[in-house]
């Protein structure tokens, strides 16, 4: 697993993805090379990492940005950020269909969110 964000010696990341997402990342960014992922809050998809073209989904005021994946930013609500922020979200790969807008649907391979609960010296450095 890889973070691929750049933030301070000892603060840790809040978004790391397996090799598998970054592979997955990697093909979808062949087709379509400006991508976003965006966690989805649980309507349509379900909870599962979107991801769109950069061009193609507007980022919200209220959106929180995690970090980014080999250069691909990642962002969150502002209302599930509060939820998770103890929570390191892990972008994972499991065999399957993506979300009805996600650029992984018809790969039969999708993306999943995965999370570690931080530690309290983690989160003490996260402020």
């Amino acid at each position: 697993m890889d973070g691929s964000s750049s933030t301070s010696p000892g603060i840790p990341e809040r978004v790391i993805a397996t090799d598998a997402a970054r592979g997955l990342i990697a093909e979808i960014r062949q087709d379509h090379p400006d991508i976003i992922f965006h966690q989805s809050g649980g309507c349509c998809d379900g909870s599962s990492p979107m991801c769109y073209p950069a061009d193609e989904f507007r980022i919200g005021e209220g959106d929180v940005k995690l970090g980014d994946i080999d250069g691909v930013p990642v962002y969150i609500s502002g209302s599930q950020f509060e939820a998770w922020k103890h929570t390191q979200l892990i972008l994972d790969v499991v065999p399957g269909r993506g979300g009805m807008f996600s650029l992984d649907n018809g790969r039969e391979r999708r993306f999943l969110s995965r999370g570690r609960v931080f530690t309290a010296q983690e989160l003490a450095a996260l402020g």
